[in-house]
């Protein structure tokens, strides 16, 4: 039984209430390192929309003719993505090795949805409207598809238990590089948006995808980092690095062609297994 003292003022009542709710607060809902790594991810995201705003859009708008400050600020922009899934794939592995809080799995959606939804989509926007041959309305429409395709895909990922090892559907860090190097590539208008629309595509398809787990998260970081330097070289228009640039993005969407193919021969070839293993049970 909590006896109260009539005499003592009501505000210290209330302080101590408030310290007695702080101390019960249960550790596991205070943020952990895992979460602060996922809120780096975030605050890159919105970094990337930032550049791409102050240093393609507004000098597009006011008519500056600062070609280099354009093509220093997408790569900004670029290389602040590349950033955030960096964020993206430690704060998983530390989650792994240490803990998360409850609020972990939420904190990451949200993240996931600025740094590879809105930034991309934006990204696309903006193409639309500064690219001499692009068609600004079309390339909202397309900017859109992207960013549903990735509020769809973290919604579908909270509800549906994936296979151990395998993603279904490109992963979202991964589509939204993807569709930054389309961009990148300067391709004619229309084989640019079919490219986007098609990377939504696989975002919320089955296909399969490995989890950037050992080796495979070893391979990703290293192309991350050789990334960066592709895009700095270009940012500040280093010799070959224009090409350098063009090589690592359609390598990157190549890439992204040719797994959903290997995922596709592979379950190809289970179902003829199973095949084959049913008949031979069905032989005396």
């Amino acid at each position: 039984m909590t006896v109260i003292d009539p005499d003592a003022p009501a505000g210290w009542v209330a302080d101590a209430e408030e310290e007695d709710e702080a101390e019960d607060m249960p550790l596991s809902m205070r943020l952990s390192i895992a979460d602060t790594l996922t809120l780096g991810n975030a605050t890159c995201g919105f970094m990337a929309v930032y550049f791409t705003t102050t240093g393609i859009l507004i000098p597009h708008l006011t008519g500056s003719e600062e070609t280099g400050m354009a093509r220093h600020s997408a790569a900004t922009a670029v290389i602040l993505m590349l950033c955030a899934a960096v964020f993206d794939l430690f704060d998983g592995l530390v989650a792994r090795k240490l803990r998360s809080s409850p609020m972990g799995a939420e904190l990451d959606n949200l993240s996931d949805l600025i740094s590879f939804g809105l930034a991309p989509a934006y990204f696309v926007l903006v193409y639309g409207m500064v690219a001499d041959d692009a068609h600004q309305r079309v390339s909202a429409l397309a900017a859109i598809v992207v960013l549903l395709a990735v509020v769809l895909r973290l919604a579908r990922f909270s509800c549906v238990e994936p296979k151990d090892g395998m993603f279904q559907g490109m992963p979202s860090p991964f589509g939204a590089l993807t569709v930054v190097s389309i961009v990148l590539l300067e391709l004619p208008f229309v084989p640019t948006l079919l490219a986007i629309i098609g990377v939504a595509w696989l975002m919320v398809s089955r296909v399969e995808y490995p989890k950037p787990r050992g080796v495979l998260a070893v391979a990703m970081l290293g192309w991350i980092v050789a990334a960066m330097g592709l895009l700095a070289a270009w940012a500040f228009d280093a010799p070959g690095g224009q090409l350098l640039l063009q090589t690592g993005c359609a390598l990157q969407v190549v890439t992204g062609a040719v797994i959903p193919l290997f995922a596709t021969a592979r379950r190809v070839n289970t179902f003829r297994d199973n095949r084959r293993e049913a008949r031979a049970a069905q032989l005396p």
